[in-house]
C-alpha cells in the first residue's frame, strides 16, 4: 500500500494490526499519552502518564510494537503524592502523573516521573506487571517535568529533566549510585528553547544523543518540532539537527513525545503520542521507523530528500507472528481485583467499594462530592479510555436493590465537559435521569430491580445513550453528545454512583461491556450480555 493508502485507513479509524502482516496508526486509539518505550530481550514495555487517574502511569507490553495490553499501574495510591488528589478534594486535573521514563537496569525496571507541583518521583520492580515498591520522592519541587535516567558505561547515573516554569531550560544532573537522589548541585543547563521538554538521553555507537522537542514558528504557526542534541561528550558541546517534519494539527497532529527502541534484528522505531490535543480519543499511541543518515536517526520517512523525516500512518510490522490486540474489554467483576484498565478519577475513598461483598459484582457505594452540582467533584467514579473506531458499544448492567434516596448512579461520559445517564431515587421513586453537562432531562420512574445502559459513539466522537429493561430492547433517552478532550485527556467512559445529600446507598454492577470496532479478522471476547 502507498502512503497515502495508510493515511486514507487511519481517517477511516482503521488501527493497529491489519492481519496481514502490516501495520496502521495509530496502534493504539486511544489515549495512551507521553511514551516512554525499552526493550528487554524479546520483549517490550512502555509507560503512558495518568495525570490525576488512579491508579498511576500505566505499564503496557508488547512482543511486536504493534500489539500493546495494560499490565500494571506503577502508583498505586496518588495520595502519597499529595493530598489533592484525595476523594475529597479532587484538585490535579490535567497535573498529576506527567511524563516519564522507563528503563532497565541492575536487573530492575525503573520509572521516573514529575509531577508539576509535587516534584520528582520513584518507584522500581523486579517484573513491569509489578508489584511496584512503594513510591519515593527524590525532590520536592514544582514546575519541573519529563525526565529521563541514563547510565553511562562507567555506571555513573544521569538524569536530565525541564524546568518548564523557568523558560523551559533543560538540565542534566547527577544521580546518586543508588539511583534515588538526584545530586542538585551538579545541575548544569544543556539545551534551552520555547517550550523544550520530552527529553531523553542516549548512548548509541559510542554517542550522547539528547532527544528533545520545543515549539517553533513554521508557516505562520506555533507547531512542536522533534528535535535531537549529539555529542562526543556528554557535557557537550552539542550540534542539532531536526528529525521529523510536523505539519500542524489537521496533517499529522505533531507526533512528538516518545522514545526511541532498537529490535533484536537491529531495526529502530519511534514510539510516540500525536501530541496535538483536542480531538476526543486524545493522544493516540503511534508507530514509526527510524533509519540512521550520517549517523543520525531520521523519524519516518525522507520523502523529499531534505534529510527530515515525514510522519509515517503505517507499513510492515516490525515483528509478525503474535496475535493481533483486541481493545473489546467484557469485565464481569469476577476479579480479586480490578482489570488494569480500569483507573479512577482521583482517588478514590477505599472503603466506598469493593469486589467482594457480592461475588461477581462490582459494588460502588454513594460518596457525597465535596461541592454540589459539580460532576468533577464526585468521587470513586471509575473509568477508562474511550477509543475512536468505527462502532463502539458500551453496554453496562446495574442492579439497583441497594439505592437509597437522593442517590444517583450510572453510566458516564466524561473529559472537559461531561454525559450521564442514570437513576435517581427520591422519597422511594427512581426515575431516568439524563445529564448534559447540567443540562438535565427526566424520564419515566422505574420500578425494575435491573437495568442496563448504553452507550454507541461513532468516528466524530457523537454519542447516543439508551436503557433498557430487559437487556434486549433498547429506548434511546437523551441528546447526541459530543465526547471530548479535556484536562489534557482523551474521553473517558465508566460508572458512577453519589448521593446529593448523603453517604448512604449503593449500585451493585454486574459486568461493564466495551464492545469496539475491531478490524477485519480481530475476534472480540465473549460478550456478557447473558449475564
Amino acid at each position: 500500500m502507498t502512503a497515502i493508502d495508510y493515511a486514507n485507513l487511519s481517517k477511516e479509524g482503521q488501527w493497529g494490526d491489519q492481519g496481514d502482516g502490516t501495520y496502521v496508526n495509530p496502534v493504539m486509539p486511544g489515549d495512551y499519552c507521553d511514551p516512554d518505550v525499552i526493550r528487554v530481550g524479546e520483549d517490550y514495555y512502555c509507560i503512558s502518564s495518568t495525570l490525576h487517574c488512579s491508579p498511576g502511569m500505566a505499564v503496557l507490553h508488547s512482543k511486536d510494537l504493534v500489539n500493546w495490553n495494560v499490565i500494571s499501574h506503577v502508583v498505586d495510591d496518588l495520595t502519597v503524592i499529595g493530598p489533592e488528589y484525595r476523594h475529597d478534594r479532587m484538585n490535579r486535573y490535567g497535573r498529576g502523573v506527567w511524563a516519564g521514563a522507563i528503563r532497565f537496569h541492575l536487573n530492575k525496571y525503573w520509572v521516573y516521573f514529575f509531577t508539576p507541583d509535587e516534584g520528582l518521583f520513584l518507584s522500581t520492580a523486579e517484573h513491569p506487571a509489578g508489584p511496584w515498591e512503594p513510591l519515593h520522592c527524590m525532590w520536592e519541587v514544582e514546575g519541573w517535568d519529563d525526565c529521563c535516567p541514563f547510565w553511562d558505561d562507567d555506571g555513573q547515573g544521569y538524569m536530565v529533566a525541564t524546568n518548564f516554569a523557568d523558560n523551559y531550560q533543560i538540565y542534566l544532573f547527577k544521580l546518586s549510585n543508588d539511583g534515588r537522589s538526584l545530586l542538585q548541585d551538579s545541575g548544569v543547563v544543556v539545551h534551552q528553547f520555547n517550550g523544550s521538554e520530552a527529553s531523553k538521553l542516549y548512548k548509541i555507537n559510542g554517542l550522547y544523543f539528547l532527544f528533545h522537542s520545543e515549539v517553533r514558528r513554521e508557516k505562520g504557526q506555533d507547531v512542536r518540532v522533534v528535535m535531537m542534541l549529539r555529542s562526543e561528550h556528554l557535557y557537550g558541546p552539542y550540534e542539532e539537527k531536526e528529525l521529523i517534519h510536523t505539519h500542524g494539527v489537521e496533517l499529522d497532529r505533531e507526533p512528538n513525545q516518545g522514545g526511541l527502541v532498537e529490535t533484536p534484528a537491529g531495526e529502530w522505531y519511534f514510539i510516540s503520542h500525536q501530541g496535538a490535543g483536542g480531538y476526543f480519543e486524545g493522544r493516540t499511541l503511534h508507530l514509526l521507523p527510524v533509519s540512521w543518515v550520517d549517523g543520525w536517526p531520521i523519524i519516518g520517512e525522507d520523502t523529499d530528500g531534505d534529510g527530515i523525516g515525514e510522519m509515517v500512518w503505517g507499513g510492515m510490522k516490525p515483528v509478525n507472528g503474535y496475535p493481533a490486540a483486541a481493545l473489546t474489554m467484557n469485565d464481569d467483576f469476577d476479579h480479586p481485583a480490578l482489570q488494569p484498565y480500569w483507573e479512577w478519577n482521583h482517588q478514590p475513598k477505599a472503603d466506598k467499594w469493593s469486589l467482594t461483598e457480592r461475588a461477581g459484582y462490582l459494588r460502588l457505594y454513594a460518596c457525597l462530592p465535596s461541592a454540589k452540582n459539580d460532576f468533577f467533584k464526585v468521587s470513586n467514579t471509575l473509568s477508562q479510555r474511550a477509543y475512536r473506531v468505527k462502532h463502539n458499544v458500551v453496554t453496562a448492567k446495574f442492579d439497583l436493590s441497594g439505592l437509597a434516596d437522593d442517590q444517583e448512579a450510572g453510566l458516564c461520559h466524561f473529559g472537559q465537559t461531561y454525559c450521564t445517564i442514570g437513576i435517581h431515587q427520591q422519597q422511594g421513586t427512581r426515575v431516568l435521569r439524563y445529564n448534559n453537562s447540567g443540562v438535565i432531562q427526566l424520564g419515566p420512574s422505574i420500578d425494575t430491580r435491573e437495568i442496563w445502559f448504553r452507550s454507541v459513539w461513532n468516528l466524530k466522537g457523537e454519542s447516543t445513550c439508551a436503557y433498557s429493561l430487559d437487556g434486549e430492547q433498547f429506548i434511546s433517552f437523551g441528546d447526541t453528545y459530543r465526547l471530548g478532550w479535556g484536562h489534557y485527556r482523551g474521553d473517558r467512559v465508566g460508572v458512577y454512583s453519589f448521593n446529593h445529600e448523603r453517604e448512604e446507598g449503593y449500585m451493585d454492577v454486574a459486568y461493564f461491556n466495551y464492545e469496539s470496532g475491531d478490524n477485519s479478522g480481530r475476534k472480540p471476547k465473549t460478550s456478557l450480555e447473558s449475564r
